[in-house]
């Protein structure tokens, strides 16, 4: 019998081997070209200078604070925080393309190259917490599907129990994000194949889990100053439900020019923030002073008999809220010098003024509603349905429907619209992209090359 001659390896096999880790390696070093020492936003200011104090308040995250006082010392101010967000974010991205590198070159080199676009790339600079957490997953998912696909099964166990640490540790700093950590926990646990049987059946108990541990972590390791940021979704909630029924549904009284405001302009489907240092910051002038109730069991109740009451008019406001943030244009790219306002940073150099241009062109366009994303992950979960007795499935499954449950959470809890809140999702879906392009494992092995 005629033996059937094998392909000769491709020319340049070596180059596309490590062309994706140069590729990241790149966009690490053009990333520190644009942004470095990292922009500073007022949140991260109120955080950064908590960490010198050694106050651990639980408005933002006191894991961070404490984080950023331990790392502080290496590079002190902002840029030991941002070296930390990016040197996760582009590690992430390598190992993620030296994964899919085994069986499709072209869409491994893609993958850096889509981690550059304008709505992830604008905001890698800039310290918010929410980029810090999607990097930190974004490391663990990729050292999930590297394991998964091209680890042997001794190294494994290891890397799941550090996927899972970097999971929590994002939950640690972004709490919100319990919504969406129990689809990734569960993918952690089992990244060969997705079950969602079992995905349903352990959602709420992780979700109770990792809700226990942000209080164990924040309240009795860090002693964090309980500053009742779920009262700000009660605030804007009994702000909405007065809008729509035209009745005062807060637990005070209103002189009638306030009450006025409150069933008119008060009323802001985008932010809570003109309750508290907007046009109508009498509403917690009294509630957190005069009357001395925000904080207190008292607001909680009021909400809840709010909502009971009046359920029509706390619908109409969640779903004002949401449409708003789907699809209404918000803020994305932090370019203000916060020592110099209204002055922006950067002034001098020519790379991130043309970023910022790049970003303020593009910012009315789908690219940057976060509708467009929202749609992108729930879509992605199509292929990912019928892979999902694959590790590519269970990727798909747990990073996607992740992103999306994390969007679709601000439904109930969202007090504010702004781009930077759904990074993770815009993150998840970029790389999960790549991921459903991907040709099987099979079809992928018959067409390598042989070994030289």
């Amino acid at each position: 019998m005629t033996e059937i001659a094998r392909p000769a390896p491709i020319a340049g096999h070596a180059l596309w081997r490590w062309l994706p880790s140069a590729l990241s390696a790149g966009a690490y070093a053009l990333t520190l070209l644009v942004f470095y020492p990292g922009i500073m936003t007022y949140d991260a200011r109120y955080v950064h200078l908590d960490s010198l104090k050694g106050f651990y308040g639980d408005w933002q995250s006191p894991v961070m604070t404490w984080f950023w006082r331990m790392i502080d010392p290496l590079a002190p101010g902002p840029a030991s925080m941002f070296l930390v967000i990016v040197t996760l974010y582009w590690g992430g991205i390598a190992v993620l393309s030296h994964s899919i590198s085994r069986r499709s070159s072209p869409l491994a080199a893609a993958l850096p190259l889509l981690a550059l676009i304008p709505p992830l790339f604008a905001l890698l600079g800039v310290i918010w917490r929410d980029v810090f957490m999607a990097a930190t997953w974004l490391l663990a998912v990729a050292i999930l599907l590297a394991s998964a696909t091209q680890g042997g099964k001794p190294l494994r166990p290891a890397a799941q129990a550090l996927a899972l640490l970097l999971i929590v540790f994002g939950v640690l700093i972004r709490p919100n994000a319990i919504a969406a950590a129990p689809l990734l926990i569960t993918y952690a646990l089992w990244p060969q194949r997705f079950h969602w049987r079992r995905a349903a059946l352990l959602f709420v108990p992780f979700a109770i889990a990792l809700y226990a541990i942000v209080q164990l972590v924040y309240y009795d390791a860090l002693g964090a100053t309980r500053q009742h940021p779920l009262h700000s979704i009660a605030v804007f909630d009994l702000g909405g439900i007065t809008y729509f029924s035209g009745e005062n549904a807060f637990p005070v009284s209103w002189q009638p020019a306030e009450l006025e405001a409150l069933r008119g302009r008060c009323y802001d489907p985008s932010y809570w923030n003109i309750y508290w240092n907007g046009d109508c910051k009498f509403v917690m002038a009294k509630l957190e002073g005069e009357q001395a109730i925000f904080g207190t069991p008292a607001l909680t109740r009021a909400w809840r008999n709010a909502v009971l009451t009046h359920p029509a008019a706390y619908l109409q406001h969640r779903f004002a809220f949401f449409r708003t943030f789907l699809f209404g244009q918000h803020l994305a790219m932090w370019s203000e010098d916060i020592d110099h306002a209204p002055a922006t940073v950067f002034q001098d150099r020519a790379a991130f003024t043309a970023l910022k241009t790049m970003h303020d062109g593009l910012l009315p366009t789908p690219l940057f509603r976060i509708g467009s994303w929202l749609l992108a992950s729930l879509l992605l979960l199509i292929p990912a349905w019928r892979r999902r007795a694959t590790p590519d499935g269970a990727f798909l499954w747990g990073v996607c429907g992740s992103a999306s449950l994390y969007a679709l959470s601000y439904l109930p809890l969202g007090v504010a619209s702004e781009f930077r809140y759904v990074y993770w999702t815009v993150l998840a879906s970029s790389i999960s992209l790549i991921v459903a392009l991907l040709p099987s494992a099979s079809a992928a092995a018959e067409r390598s090359p042989p070994p030289a």
